[in-house]
């Protein structure tokens, strides 16, 4: 499994402190016991076969259920102990919910792994995490989403320019602008998109930076404008970030789980939490979804 899941022997061996020799000859075994191929080895690169991939899908439930089952035989003793496993497109949205986790269930430990959207969701799929925090979900029935939060996307400028002086700008005044953008299926780059192509607007994409924090740096060294939501915004006194007035414009949070795990321990904790801060009961708002993961 540790193998597969790193398509490395030497990672998988020091993952679990053996030598490299004692994983190969492992694997070897189970080949030759079953007399299948699970890896194909592509000079220092290995893949997996069609054979590997079907059963590193089966041994990742497997893992899922030991942890489901170490959970549940310590929830005898009560919530004191356990490894809540959170995934998020950003620290932004997720701050919140971890504060009032802690709150409740202060001997809890929670790990948060950060990444972009995609990967995100595919260590939810994986189940290598328990619950995910992402901003677009498309429909599969197999997760349940429940939204969070919205924030407004504001465009920001270089603090010399001409759009600074303002409060506001309207979507038409983005024609011809200068604009850096973050990588194709960013959720903040597809919302704005979307409101530009709607007033019939062209912004000049001059620049496409995968990191907010280079574009900031980008946008105060004057190479052009960036936009971002809100809640993502740092005051900096080289940029200004400035509302446009005539656009809806905004970035959703979403609060994912695998629909067959809404029960485990964990993740059922976490959406008690969830729940005071939205106001109701998300497990209540789960049943009511339909089989969408969902509605945008």
């Amino acid at each position: 499994h540790a193998v597969a899941q790193r398509l490395s022997f030497t990672a998988a061996a020091r993952e679990l402190g053996v030598s490299q020799p004692t994983i190969t000859t492992q694997v070897k075994s189970l080949e030759g016991e079953f007399g299948v191929e699970l890896f194909v080895r592509r000079g220092r690169r290995i893949e997996l076969t069609e054979t590997g991939g079907g059963l590193l899908e089966i041994t990742r439930r497997l893992f899922a259920d030991e942890k489901e089952a170490g959970d549940f035989l310590n929830e005898t003793r009560g919530l004191r102990t356990g490894h809540l496993r959170v995934g998020a497109v950003g620290p932004y949205h997720v701050t919140d919910m971890l504060a009032a986790f802690n709150a409740r269930h202060p001997e809890l430990y929670v790990s948060v792994t950060v990444g972009n959207s995609r990967d995100t969701l595919r260590d939810l799929l994986d189940y290598r995490t328990d619950v995910a925090v992402l901003a677009h979900v498309d429909p599969d029935p197999r997760l349940v989403a429940i939204p969070y939060q919205r924030h407004r996307v504001v465009v920001f400028c270089p603090s010399d320019h001409p759009f600074a002086r303002r409060r506001g700008i309207r979507a038409r005044e983005m024609e011809g602008q200068r604009l850096i953008v973050r990588e194709a299926g960013s959720t903040t780059r597809r919302a704005f998109d979307q409101a530009m192509r709607e007033a019939d607007t062209r912004p000049r994409v001059v620049m496409e930076i995968g990191s907010r924090e280079s574009i900031r740096e980008a946008v105060a060294k004057g190479i052009g404008l960036g936009v971002v939501s809100e809640a993502e915004f740092i005051p900096d006194p080289r940029i200004r970030a400035v509302a446009v007035t005539d656009a809806e414009i905004y970035t959703y949070a979403h609060v994912v789980h695998l629909r067959e795990r809404q029960n485990a321990r964990l993740v059922r904790a976490f959406l008690d939490v969830l729940g005071g801060l939205l106001g109701a009961s998300p497990a209540a708002r789960s049943r009511r979804r339909p089989p969408a993961a969902s509605r945008r």
